[in-house]
């Protein structure tokens, strides 16, 4: 099932190249259907705590999973 636009994610991975960790929150912003027998990719944003943007990139959708009503958030120091 398609994740919807605007809602929010967890990363099931890190990505070094933005400095993200596995857990870390973000906003899917576009929706790239895959091709026949390929998953989906989306366009995510991360924040910071206060709302300033991160980063913008592209997932494919074995990276990214939705949040749940049991997790708690935390913060780090982007590193």
């Amino acid at each position: 099932m398609p994740y919807k636009l605007f809602s929010q994610i967890a990363l099931k991975e890190d990505i070094p190249k933005y400095k993200l960790h596995q857990g870390d929150i973000a906003t899917i912003v576009e929706r790239h259907p895959g091709a026949e027998g390929n998953e989906d990719g989306y366009s995510i944003e991360v924040f910071t705590a206060i709302g300033q943007t991160i980063a913008v990139l592209v997932v494919k959708a074995s990276q990214i999973e939705p949040l749940n009503e049991s997790e708690i958030l935390h913060v780090r120091q982007l590193a």
